[in-house]
């Protein structure tokens, strides 16, 4: 009897410590940047929002957003900020961070990208074919070049290092305007002739050199220059330092639906990599 009643009693304090767990995941809330294409978008046309939606679907919750301009302020508007109108926070996930990156608990990468180099074919820089061969044009070639770039990001390291300070277009990570969105380097910069090529995150110029029909873009992958310069990056999910429960769940999802990540990063033209250095960096892309 006295068996019984222990068993029965683990059994019910097993349940009386996993139900607030399951409790608390009553829908999957996103914290998300409304108009950083391709990645998310308030019409949940971007990757990372197909991907909430698969893993929303997978728990049977609905699947909610807090939408905040990704730059100063964003965390704290977000993942950090008091829900008020119930119990907990405004939202618990952030989709793509880098790994490790600051102010946050993540997984492991889902992907890995990297930085790239992207010209219009037809404007002078066709027999360029790799990061390599466009550091070591002649100084009479670079220096009749603009290239539009993110700053602060290793683009500008980069060229930097290779001579080419004077050629640099650059443009803040963090702009002040709602309306800004990081394809615009290419769509508008770019294509419109201000700039001769741009350096900018792969997954960016993967996506809009497949949006463009009247140009045909060339998008180069560049591989890292350790120590000075990192261009690939592990792309993981984020969560609070105190949620660990919440990093061991979006862990698994991340593992039941490799097929669905594979799919989608095909699907957006994302380059994927290896890894180059053994570390993981923390500094976010743009």
């Amino acid at each position: 009897m006295r068996r019984a009643y222990r068993a029965m009693s683990l059994l019910l304090l097993a349940f009386s410590v996993q139900a607030p767990i399951a409790a608390a995941r009553d829908a999957l809330r996103v914290c998300a940047d409304p108009n950083n294409m391709p990645f998310s978008h308030k019409d949940e046309t971007g990757l990372e929002n197909k991907l909430a939606k698969v893993w929303a679907e997978k728990l049977g919750v609905p699947l909610e957003y807090t939408w905040f301009p990704q730059r100063l302020g964003f965390l704290r508007n977000t993942l950090n900020a008091p829900a008020g109108d119930r119990p907990g926070y405004k939202c618990d996930v952030v989709m793509g961070v880098a790994t490790g990156g600051g102010g946050l608990l993540t997984t492991k990468p889902y992907y890995r990208s990297t930085y790239a180099l992207v010209y219009v074919r037809g404007r002078g820089l066709d027999d360029v074919t790799s990061g390599e061969q466009f550091a070591a044009l002649s100084d009479e070639r670079k220096q009749k070049l603009k290239i539009g770039i993110f700053a602060p990001t290793p683009a500008a390291e980069w060229l930097a290092g290779h001579g080419m300070t004077n050629q640099t277009v650059a443009h803040p990570v963090m702009s002040g305007d709602p309306a800004a969105y990081p394809g615009q380097l290419i769509e508008q910069d770019l294509i419109g002739k201000q700039v001769d090529a741009v350096v900018i995150w792969g997954p960016i110029a993967g996506y809009y050199a497949h949006q463009s029909h009247d140009v045909e873009l060339v998008v180069i992958p560049l591989v890292s220059e350790p120590p000075q310069v990192q261009f690939d990056f592990g792309i993981a999910v984020g969560v609070r330092f105190s949620d660990q429960d919440g990093k061991k769940e979006l862990q698994g999802l991340i593992d039941q639906t490799r097929g669905d990540i594979d799919r989608l990063l095909a699907e957006y033209h994302f380059p994927l990599v290896q890894a180059s250095a053994p570390a993981e960096a923390t500094e976010p892309p743009h």
